[in-house]
């Protein structure tokens, strides 16, 4: 059975780049440090950074949370990423963006006031 989501992994060849971005975007360190794998821990899920792959926009497409879209993709913006998707409307208060980051994968994240963290397993 599946239990949810647990990792999102980015192919990041500059894997030093990448984990130094990650640690501006998320505002802490990596978890777990080693030259085949970054890890962070946010908010019950895992973020992963790999040194090998090819980074991009297409495929498997991981939304984080956030309070304020706004001002997540301001702050995205001042640190480095471009727009892929403005900050959209897509029913009932939730709100989704994308942007690309430094590195070229997309990054997106979303507003949603039913998430409800305490039902996370």
């Amino acid at each position: 059975m599946i239990l949810g989501l647990r990792t999102a992994i980015y192919p990041s060849p500059d894997l030093q780049g990448a984990k130094a971005w990650y640690e501006q975007v998320l505002e802490r360190k990596p978890y777990f440090d080693e030259p085949f794998y970054v890890g962070f821990a946010v908010g019950g899920f895992e973020l992963g950074l790999v040194p090998e792959g090819e980074p991009g926009t297409s495929g498997p497409q991981p939304l984080w949370g956030v309070a304020d879209a706004d001002a997540a993709l301001a702050r995205l913006l001042e640190l480095g990423a471009s727009i892929i998707e403005p900050v959209t409307e897509v029913g009932g208060g939730i709100r989704v963006v994308a942007v690309k980051d430094p590195f070229g994968n997309r990054f997106g994240i979303i507003e949603n006031p039913h998430f409800k963290p305490s039902e996370v397993e």
